[in-house]
């Protein structure tokens, strides 16, 4: 069976969805094949207030906001020896909540949601290789064109298109497959191992459905997520050597070596007393990567497909949606010829690359904003001079702290090292909101105005996501 569509879309999770639903809304033919039938299950369960303007152009937020999911107003860090609490209700947010959510349940909404905007939503279809047609090599110069898919009653097929939205996650379609272009970071070689618990206290003097996130004294930290069925995500992070180290002491014991991080943070100790366990662990490691690129002639990474970085910030479905916004806005001025491809491609890769990069130096930072270099898991968070090479730091610095330091403080080999002397003194007396995680999203603002442009095109999204330049227009094709 062959077809043909404008866009496929592989994959669909919130990338996948946010790029199907804002395309097909443009009267483009979306066709999206998704692998599993949802609802299923997924972890990155809470969300930053970024998420709710990007919500209002796919026009889910009703959707959303009915559902029932708690609403977060903040977050409470136990971090180094010290307690504060960040307040979204603050000048110059995108929003003064977000959600905590049942994954599951979320992405079930924003699929639903995109077939009901003119996508053509096909579950339990696995795309399976892509054809690049003109140039030379494996991918290399060559455009994509087509893709064959398998579907669960032993169907197949082919399926040729305009252009690719690569939202296929972890599983790396494109990247981890066949191009073969993903690099698992040197930093954040870690382990996240998380369940869920029944009957918990509330995380007492935070914000309403605030996550908590808690370092531990010797390595690794915790989550506590609050979730609308009334049971609380908890979650341990650590590497991998210690992990090793403690199953040892534990007789192999992942269970064990969980229950033992959690006793030994007071906090969450005391919220989970009276609560109990309800599901097995769960494991994921060596979760942080990035792609060579991002784009290529036909074909646009999204989300856990381009790059993935460390559950610390949340920044997971946050990356998602916004690229999933940046392909939508690219392919669709392409297809409306008012840019040329290389010009949408250009712009996609500058702008997904920066908000990328500005994150990893907030995750970075973050690990490092209490010293502790003492500890394996501390130093073992630091950016290598293999993770550095490629990024274009001193940039994304700069894009983090103008305006709060003088621009000498960048002659410096270390960025990360710099950025973190100007963020670990506290502001009259409070934590920069913009190390404090779940506030950052004020540091990656859309790239909405000239000021903001990447590759010399910005973002508009009124009557709809397109780019443009100070003209109006961008470059039209020749």
């Amino acid at each position: 069976m062959r077809e043909e569509t404008d866009v496929l879309v592989v994959g669909g999770g919130p990338a996948g969805a946010t790029a199907a639903t804002l395309l097909a809304r443009q009267g483009h033919q979306v066709r999206v094949l998704e692998r599993e039938r949802f609802p299923r299950y997924h972890i990155g369960e809470s969300l930053l207030p970024s998420l709710l303007p990007v919500l209002d152009v796919l026009g889910a937020r009703e959707v959303i906001e009915a559902h029932g999911f708690v609403r977060k107003t903040g977050a409470f860090y136990g971090w180094g020896g010290q307690e504060w609490s960040l307040d979204f209700d603050q000048p110059h947010r995108p929003a003064a909540y977000s959600f905590q959510v049942i994954r599951s349940q979320f992405d079930q909404l924003l699929l639903e949601h995109a077939c009901t905007q003119g996508a053509d939503v096909r579950q339990e279809v696995r795309a399976g290789r892509i054809t690049f047609e003109g140039g030379s090599g494996n991918g290399q110069g060559q455009r994509a064109v087509e893709a064959t898919w398998t579907g669960q009653n032993g169907t197949e097929g082919c399926i040729r298109f305009g252009h690719l939205v690569d939202a296929s996650g972890r599983a790396g379609l494109l990247a981890a497959r066949q191009l073969r272009t993903r690099r698992v970071h040197d930093v954040f070689r870690n382990v996240a191992t998380w369940s869920y618990w029944h009957g918990a206290a509330p995380l007492a003097t935070a914000p309403s459905g605030a996550i908590g996130v808690f370092s531990l004294p010797d390595h690794g930290w915790l989550w506590a997520i609050p979730l609308h069925d009334g049971t609380l995500s908890v979650g341990l992070v650590t590497d991998k050597r210690s992990l090793a180290h403690a199953r040892q002491t534990a007789d192999g014991s992942l269970q064990t070596v969980y229950e033992d991080a959690i006793a030994r943070c007071p906090r969450l100790a005391g919220m989970l007393t009276n609560a109990r366990q309800t599901a097995p662990l769960k494991t994921e490691s060596d979760y942080s990567y990035v792609s060579d690129s991002f784009t290529g002639p036909g074909w646009f990474l999204a989300g856990d497909a381009a790059c993935f970085l460390d559950p610390l910030l949340s920044t997971g479905v946050h990356l998602a949606m916004y690229s999933g916004l940046l392909a939508a806005a690219s392919i669709n001025s392409v297809l409306r010829g008012d840019v040329d491809e290389t010009a949408a491609r250009a712009f996609y890769q500058t702008a997904y690359q920066h908000a990328y990069e500005r994150l990893l130096i907030l995750v970075s930072a973050f690990y490092r904003i209490h010293d502790g270099r003492d500890h394996y898991f501390r130093t073992a968070q630091q950016l290598s001079r293999r993770d550095q090479e490629p990024l274009r730091l001193h940039e994304s610095f700069l894009n983090i702290i103008t305006g709060a330091e003088d621009l000498h403080d960048t002659q410096t080999d270390d960025v990360v090292g710099t950025f973190l002397n100007a963020v670990r003194q506290p502001v009259n007396g409070r934590f920069p909101q913009g190390l404090a995680g779940h506030g950052t999203s004020d540091l990656l603002p859309l790239p909405t105005t000239s000021a903001q442009a990447a590759a010399g095109l910005y973002l508009n999204l009124h009557p709809h996501p397109h780019l443009r330049t100070d003209s109006g227009t961008g470059h039209r094709p020749a």
